[in-house]
């Protein structure tokens, strides 16, 4: 999953960026309203978490572009501005939800969650496919029973796999919501770690789950590629 995050402050978005990665997310980072405007009308993200109080072009009106173009993108207020009326503006805006600093940060990790759960096709968690078990809640994934040892990054790719589970998803389409805009697309990134994930998903039982489509992409599903 893809976050984007618009906040100004070095501190802060720092701390955003390394919480959110740790995390298993692809994070981008834009510190005025401007770009943040621009990278969210032209990249697939997943949510933005927003600060209200932006040079430029404020978070409000960020908000208020993105809706009046459609943009229905989950958005997560995060502001130091505590008024009723500043939360109730937000939220009138299109926020879908809202957190005032300073916050708990395993709070937003949880409100990420559910806005990503509202805005998913999957029914249920954890996600089955044959034998293997993905939990995108508690971020752990199981195979016969045994957990997988996954790193944030090969969990964040088994999880957009799983998510869309028997479909046939394109190298570009993974990479745009697995890694963040400083990845190179011509870099064989996802194929290393398409690499790795098979040997703990794959190699220890008898019947493969992840596919390749050569020249096209990969599929996560039962059955032969």
């Amino acid at each position: 999953m893809r976050i984007l995050v618009i906040e100004d402050d070095p501190g802060m978005a720092g701390f955003l960026h390394k919480g959110l990665r740790e995390a298993a997310y692809a994070v981008d980072v834009a510190d005025d309203g401007h770009e943040g405007l621009r990278l969210a009308c032209n990249h697939p993200y997943d949510a933005v978490v927003l600060d209200l109080m932006l040079p430029g072009l404020s978070g409000f009106a960020v908000l208020r572009e993105l809706r009046a173009r459609d943009i229905r993108t989950p958005v997560i207020c995060l502001t130091a501005r505590d008024s009723v009326d500043d939360r109730v503006r937000g939220l009138d805006l299109g926020a879908d939800d809202y957190l005032v600093k300073p916050f708990n940060f395993a709070e937003l990790l949880a409100r990420l969650r559910a806005l990503l759960r509202r805005g998913q096709t999957v029914a249920t968690n954890p996600i089955s496919v044959a034998d293997l078990s993905v939990d995108v809640v508690a971020r752990t994934a199981h195979r016969a029973g045994q957990r997988l040892d996954l790193s944030p990054t090969e969990f964040a790719l088994l999880e957009f796999l799983a998510r869309h589970k028997g479909e046939l998803l394109p190298r570009t389409m993974i990479l745009e919501h697995v890694w963040d805009l400083k990845q190179d697309p011509l870099t064989n990134v996802l194929e290393v770690h398409v690499n790795r994930l098979r040997k703990k998903v794959d190699h220890r039982f008898s019947v493969p789950l992840i596919h390749t489509i050569r020249g096209i992409g990969y599929v996560l599903r039962e059955g032969t590629s």
